[in-house]
């Protein structure tokens, strides 16, 4: 066990930093390794000093990691660096340094599997509950896919609507929610968005396609089973290899 020195930021001695602002310092440390697990963080003064803040802002930046499950107070030995399993992946901006920092694709290929699992539940639940006006608003979307297919950026958004219009008809708020938090952050980082060609896209709306139909039909597992199949393909098609 061992205190770290760790890079400070690019303003050290700038006053008045917020606490976040030394949290989002501290946070992209831990997440990109450079502060490993059982690792003690400096004593108050030394934070003090680095970021130019009182100990008041250290303190509750302190209090924002440990929510987080990155760091653990210990008394009589000080604030350690946690293990990895002790971190709160649903954190947004724990999260998203994670995905910055994910060389070899671990966290969004599992992230893939959340997705895929979850939304293929919801598509299933969607085919139960549908209503014509919930088949009419998916069949809208569509249209809307296939006159964008040519666009990615409008055609990516389009994408998350649909998706977006399925959990909600499902109604299954909680796993809604779980998505939303991996989803938006994972979409934020082009590794995870990648670039497809014209012929991904075009597949990829006759994927949408057969799950809205498989939803008008009121057919549950063809409708989970053909989500599954286009969020797990379109992964495939993005990922880096090596």
């Amino acid at each position: 066990m061992s205190t770290v020195a760790f890079p400070p930021p690019d303003t050290p001695h700038r006053r008045g930093r917020r606490a976040d602002a030394v949290v989002d310092h501290l946070v992209e440390l831990i997440a990109s390794e450079v502060l490993q697990p059982d690792q003690l963080l400096p004593v108050e003064p030394a934070l003090c000093e680095t970021f130019g803040v009182s100990r008041t802002v250290v303190r509750e930046a302190i209090k924002s990691l440990e929510a987080k499950g990155l760091v653990k107070a210990r008394q009589g030995v000080g604030t350690l660096v946690s293990a990895q399993e002790s971190w709160n992946l649903l954190d947004p901006a724990l999260l998203a340094a994670i995905v910055r920092h994910d060389r070899r694709y671990d966290i969004l290929d599992q992230l893939i599997d959340v997705r895929t699992s979850l939304e293929s539940s919801m598509a299933r639940e969607a085919a139960r509950r549908a209503t014509p006006a919930d088949v009419a608003a998916l069949r809208e979307l569509m249209a809307r896919l296939d006159a964008a297919v040519r666009e990615p950026d409008l055609l990516d958004d389009i994408d998350v609507a649909f998706h977006e219009r399925i959990m909600l008809v499902s109604g299954n708020r909680l796993g809604r929610a779980i998505v939303h938090t991996v989803h938006a952050e994972a979409r934020r980082s082009p590794r995870y968005v990648g670039h497809s060609a014209l012929r991904h896209r075009r597949q990829s709306n006759r994927q949408h396609l057969a799950v809205l139909e498989a939803i008008e039909a009121g057919d549950p597992d063809a409708a989970g089973a053909l989500m599954a199949e286009h969020i797990a393909t379109s992964w495939q098609r993005r990922r880096p290899t090596g």
